[in-house]
């Protein structure tokens, strides 16, 4: 019953959203909300992210994503009245430009604050528990939680999501125990899951980590797979950025490398977390990324489905190329903006004055009856005192003929709930 209840609310929220989308220039009914004023209000939201630079790949049309999503909210009327200013400014992934861009969205007063890279949200930690500003970054370090009070990951760790591919890499193998190898970012946004991923197998997943390879900017993995070949791996799990992973993946193919099946005797299946893969991947990869696996909370347009429809008729709304719509790092850059948009809605409701005091609470509110319902993700965005990780659920993609496809149902790791 439960799950029927949940499968119909997500029918119903993105049933409205489409409905919204596909307006076009027709006025949307406007929502009524409970207000203590009649003059209308704006919000400040800020966000500072790699729009160009390293991990741009993904900054960029996440950056989108965001922009996209408040131009629709004020279009429509889904605040009445009040409207959503969101500034976005291009840090170039450089911790000391997020910083200053940071401390000027203060001083011309902020609401409600989206961050970006893992470097920069553990940097402004502190600042972010000074200024009590609630943040959502698009990094999905478990460590930002850490002696944290103001930090909301938008969906399920880096270390959620390694412990996922994990168990699904130990309930599959063929044989004795799997030996596993992590290639991993050389950063904390890389190093991030690897002690996790330890503390599962300490407390009994059964696989063994033979290696762990911080890569450069090799362009010849040659070496690097020969070796683990040679420590009898067979299974590499990556969290990194999309360009690594297809030069990778493209080394191993054209050594014939790849596993069809797992625990294929001489070959290696390749698994990896939310920013090694999505339909970017597959671009700079090409026939090399069959059969890589990739697991995240949210959906891809590969797949079919009211979510899909929503993400490629609001990019087609607002002029997005195909490479920016059919990204994952868009949905992900909506959701943030959905989260967002709903705590001012909340709050709204409740007839309070929306504030970065209000919105706060309204995020450590979102759960249980309250769960948030978007359509970009593959379960509901729930938040609390003691769980600031928003989606939970996680979905294994598989890539076949070309495409990624999904593996089987959503799924909550069992070893995150055990270290």
């Amino acid at each position: 019953m439960k799950k029927s209840k949940l499968n119909l609310m997500t029918v119903f929220i993105a049933a409205a959203l489409m409905v919204f989308i596909s307006c076009g220039t027709k006025e949307a009914e406007k929502v009524e909300v409970a207000t203590t004023a009649t003059e209308a209000k704006t919000y400040k939201l800020a966000l500072s992210l790699a729009i160009t630079g390293p991990t741009s790949d993904a900054g960029n049309p996440y950056a989108k994503g965001v922009e996209d999503y408040f131009k629709f909210v004020n279009e429509m009327n889904i605040l009445g009245e009040d409207k959503i200013e969101c500034t976005i400014r291009d840090d170039q992934y450089k911790n000391d430009v997020t910083k200053r861009n940071f401390e000027e969205f203060i001083a011309e007063g902020l609401d409600f604050y989206l961050n970006y890279s893992t470097g920069s949200t553990l940097a402004l930690k502190k600042d972010f528990e000074e200024e009590k500003m609630p943040t959502i970054p698009a990094s999905f370090h478990a460590g930002n939680l850490i002696e944290s009070n103001y930090i909301f990951l938008p969906i399920a760790s880096y270390s959620a999501q390694a412990i996922g591919l994990a168990e699904y890499v130990v309930n599959n193998h063929s044989g004795s125990t799997p030996k596993v190898a992590m290639f991993i970012h050389p950063s904390a946004f890389g190093r991030g899951p690897v002690s996790d991923v330890e503390k599962a197998i300490a407390a009994g997943l059964d696989m063994e980590l033979i290696e762990v390879v911080e890569h450069g900017k090799d362009l010849d993995n040659t070496a690097m797979l020969q070796r683990l070949l040679n420590k009898g791996v067979q299974y590499v799990i990556s969290q990194t950025v999309q360009s690594p992973v297809a030069t990778m993946l493209k080394d191993a193919s054209r050594l014939d490398l790849v596993a069809k099946t797992f625990g294929e005797n001489g070959k290696i299946t390749f698994l990896g977390c939310h920013y090694t893969g999505g339909n970017d991947l597959i671009a700079l990869a090409g026939p090399a990324a069959e059969n890589f696996f990739w697991t995240t909370s949210y959906i891809i347009t590969s797949e079919p489905g009211v979510g899909t429809d929503a993400q490629l008729a609001l990019a087609k709304r607002y002029g997005r190329d195909d490479k920016a719509a059919q990204s994952h790092n868009y949905a992900n850059g909506v959701m943030v903006a959905q989260v967002a948009t709903e705590c001012i809605l909340r709050a709204k409701a409740r007839g309070k004055a929306v504030n970065k005091e209000s919105l706060y609470q309204e995020l450590l509110e979102m759960n249980g009856i309250n769960a948030f319902y978007p359509v970009t993700t593959v379960g509901p965005v729930t938040y609390s005192a003691t769980d600031k990780a928003g989606v939970d659920t996680l979905q294994l993609y598989a890539v076949k003929n070309g495409a990624f496809k999904s593996v089987g149902t959503p799924f909550i790791p069992i070893y995150t709930g055990k270290i």
